[in-house]
Formats: structure tokens, C-alpha cells, sequence
């Protein structure tokens, strides 16, 4: 398959899909974050990303978006970029451009081969992290880390969805070429649609 990918309609189709499956935003603060912070907003992206159509969707862009940088390997932390990364894996192979899938476990096995990251993958190769959903960076922060632990050399991060709360900027600081598919401002003016 060379067919070239619609990247605009996917996008859009997927920020729908979002909204439909993954996406909620109130008046005032009623979601309570990780950090403990209550926020007008609440994405989880797993209703979308294990979906046939948002794994096709998820895939597909991810995958355009990768398919000319020097990576041979996708993935992240375990378990928002699982199905991001085996999606982009699959839809690689149907353009004869393969993409690696790994993942990057939370904590480390204590048995067999001890390590942090699962995949077909050796130390060195070039690899892409994965994340589903951005608001502070730090689980993103967290695979860069052990990655590069694991001998990976980390040069791109792609977002799903970013929050836009000042993630993005600390990820920077550790790799600066960051793509993100869809951003929380997308996603509201949607919603906003919807709701009128």
C-alpha cells in the first residue's frame, strides 16, 4: 500500500472520535488531575486509542507523522502508548516502511532478562516516544529517561492530545522536536460546536 494518507480528514474524523469517546470539559474545575489540581477538562484516550476506528485513525497519523524521520522504533510508557505504538507498527508494515513497536514498562521485572523497555529493539537505534495524553510531561519525561537508560537514542516525542498546561515546554528541554497530533484547543472548539 503507497496510497498517500488524508492526513486533514483523519485528523478531523479523530478529534470527533475524541470528543465522542475520550473528551470532557465543564464550566468550572470538577476533573482532579494526577497532581491534585482540579481542571475544566478531562481526556482519556483509551476509549479512542483501543477503538477499531481510533487504533485505524490513531495509526495512520502517527505513522505519517513518523514515516520520514530516522526512527525504527515507536512506543512509550505502558499503557497510554501501547496501542498508539501497535498501531503505528501495524499501518507501517502496510506501506512497506516498517516502525518498530516497543513499550517501556512502569516498574522493572525482577526476574529473566532484567529490563525496562520490551520490544524488538537493540541499543542505538533511533527511536520515537509515544504519549497519549500531555498535561505536565512527567510520564513522558519518565520513558525519555529510561529509554535512554536502556541505550535508545530518543529523537522525537509525538502527543496524541496535549493538554496545553505546560508539558510540551518541559519535554522540550529533553527532546526538542515534538509533534503533536491534537491539542485540547481543538478539541473544545469542537465540543463547543457540538454543544451548540
Amino acid at each position: 500500500m503507497n496510497n498517500p494518507i488524508d492526513a486533514q480528514a483523519m485528523k478531523a474524523e479523530l478529534i470527533r472520535l475524541l470528543c465522542q469517546k475520550s473528551f470532557k470539559m465543564t464550566a468550572e474545575p470538577s476533573f482532579k488531575l494526577v497532581s491534585g489540581r482540579m481542571s475544566r477538562y478531562y481526556v482519556n484516550c483509551k476509549p479512542t486509542t483501543l477503538s477499531p476506528r481510533g487504533m485505524f485513525l490513531t495509526g495512520h497519523l502517527v505513522f505519517d507523522t513518523l514515516r520520514s524521520e530516522p526512527v525504527s522504533a515507536a512506543g512509550g510508557l505502558t499503557f497510554g502508548a501501547d496501542p498508539i505504538a501497535m498501531a503505528t507498527a501495524f499501518v507501517s508494515e502496510l506501506f512497506h516502511h516498517p516502525i518498530q513497536a516497543f513499550s517501556i514498562r512502569k516498574t522493572q521485572k525482577d526476574h529473566g532478562m532484567i529490563r525496562w523497555v520490551e520490544g524488538d529493539i537493540q541499543p542505538g537505534e533511533r527511536v520515537a516516544i509515544l504519549e497519549d495524553v500531555v498535561t505536565t510531561g512527567g510520564s513522558t519525561l519518565q520513558a525519555i529517561d529510561r529509554a535512554r537508560r536502556s541505550g535508545l537514542d530518543v529523537v522525537l516525542v509525538v502527543v496524541l492530545v496535549d493538554r496545553e498546561e505546560g508539558g510540551l515546554e518541559a519535554i522540550q528541554r529533553e527532546v526538542p522536536r515534538v509533534r503533536v497530533i491534537v491539542t485540547r484547543s481543538e478539541l473544545e472548539r469542537e465540543m463547543n460546536i457540538r454543544l451548540k
